[in-house]
């Protein structure tokens, strides 16, 4: 059972939640605006932010 979230830390994972998902649509964005290695650059950018998002939602649960 995971341990009970304050308040504080509740905003504090919601903003970082709005961030990470921020920066992954936009690295997805760009990634269909660029070519070769800078647009699978951006997927990985878009990746790693989906990764962090999807590890702070798994704190909420």
């Amino acid at each position: 059972m995971q341990p009970k979230l304050t308040a504080k830390e509740l905003e504090c994972i919601s903003d970082l939640l709005t961030l990470e998902e921020n920066v992954c649509k936009k690295a997805r964005m760009y990634s269909t605006t660029l070519k070769g290695a800078a647009a699978s650059e951006m997927q990985s950018v878009a990746a790693n932010h989906e990764k962090r998002f999807n590890a702070l939602l798994g704190l909420l649960k």
